[in-house]
């Protein structure tokens, strides 16, 4: 492994290159702050990059030594169209991440911050994973990593993502909850919380009303509660579900443990829609991401916004360096 570096680098994935991703990537570089507390190595392909900077009309100066550095993969083919799925496109994609892991595994860079890739791409060209985090953990041995939305001061972990609505409230269960909780306190603690303080949503209006208005709340999600708090983890539940994320903002808790997708989504775009951020803990490194798509409709305009990738960026450094310390 190499030696600790004073400043993070953090490994930069460009994603699907006929989506946003390149343009997002090239903007955020082009940020003062991307540069003054962190060294960036981006892993993509260099006739991308400059079209990306032709179509946003932003010019980054990529150097042999120090910041920011290009890993190019040259593996783009030039016929490649903006803002369609191809499978060609989904094959880069899928070289760009595995570079980029063996880079982190190689301890060449400290953490990774992600483009949006295309499922369906990935999927064209061959590579059978659900999703970017769960190909992620596959090449690092850590086959169920969580997934935490970070906005502000506003940490959001998931107990269901992809699923529908009846089928994520069919998996609010009591085993599913106290698994995951020591999970959650386990990630918040390697990331400097001493002792977190996590709430967990409800899932029935005003948690169920004492039974009036659902059983989950009661049945299911309480015990969970009362079960990790049991085990010593500072968690609190189920907290209307109207409450509990202004609650988390305010102070009152680290993290929140959002039943399904929307609930969590919802409370953190609002809070923030351009700025806030997936992070990846249970990696052996830590992995942040946008927190939006390819754009395929707008990809190539130069109209894209790069807030939730600059921000991936200064998060992954951030969280770098609260590993470190939480590990002295």
């Amino acid at each position: 492994m190499a030696e600790t570096r004073l400043r993070p680098t953090v490994g930069v994935t460009i994603g699907d290159p006929a989506g946003i991703g390149p343009e997002v990537v090239v903007r955020a570089l082009a940020e003062d702050a991307a540069r003054q507390s962190l060294d960036v190595v981006v892993i993509g392909d260099r006739w991308v990059l400059q079209r990306a900077m032709g179509a946003t009309g932003v010019g980054v100066e990529f150097v042999a030594e120090g910041s920011p550095r290009l890993i190019d993969l040259a593996n783009v083919d030039h016929r490649l169209q903006w803002g369609k799925v191809q499978a060609t496109a989904g094959a880069a994609a899928g070289q760009f991440i595995e570079r980029a892991v063996q880079e982190a595994l190689a301890g060449r860079v400290d953490a990774l911050a992600t483009a949006p890739i295309s499922k369906e791409a990935l999927w064209r060209a061959g590579y059978r994973y659900p999703g970017h985090t769960e190909m992620l953990g596959a090449l690092t041995g850590r086959p169920d990593p969580l997934t935490m939305f970070q906005v502000r001061n506003l940490r959001i972990f998931f107990l269901t993502r992809h699923l529908s609505l009846r089928e994520a409230v069919d998996q609010v269960t009591r085993s599913r909850i106290a698994a995951i909780l020591p999970r959650i306190d386990e990630a918040l603690r390697s990331i400097g919380f001493v002792r977190p303080r996590v709430a967990v949503a409800a899932l029935n209006p005003h948690a169920g009303e004492g039974g009036a208005l659902g059983l989950e709340d009661q049945e299911q999600i309480a015990p969970a509660v009362e079960e990790a708090r049991s085990r010593g983890i500072d968690v609190h539940g189920p907290v209307p579900a109207d409450a509990v994320f202004a609650q988390a903002m305010e102070g009152r808790y680290d993290a929140v443990l959002s039943l399904y997708h929307d609930q969590g989504h919802i409370a953190a775009k609002t809070v923030d829609f351009h700025g806030a951020v997936s992070v990846t803990l249970g990696l052996p490194f830590i992995r942040t991401s946008v927190d939006h798509g390819t754009a395929f409709d707008i990809a190539g305009q130069g109209v894209a916004r790069a807030d939730s990738m600059a921000a991936a960026i200064l998060a992954a450094a951030d969280l770098t360096r609260r590993v470190r310390a939480a590990a002295r």
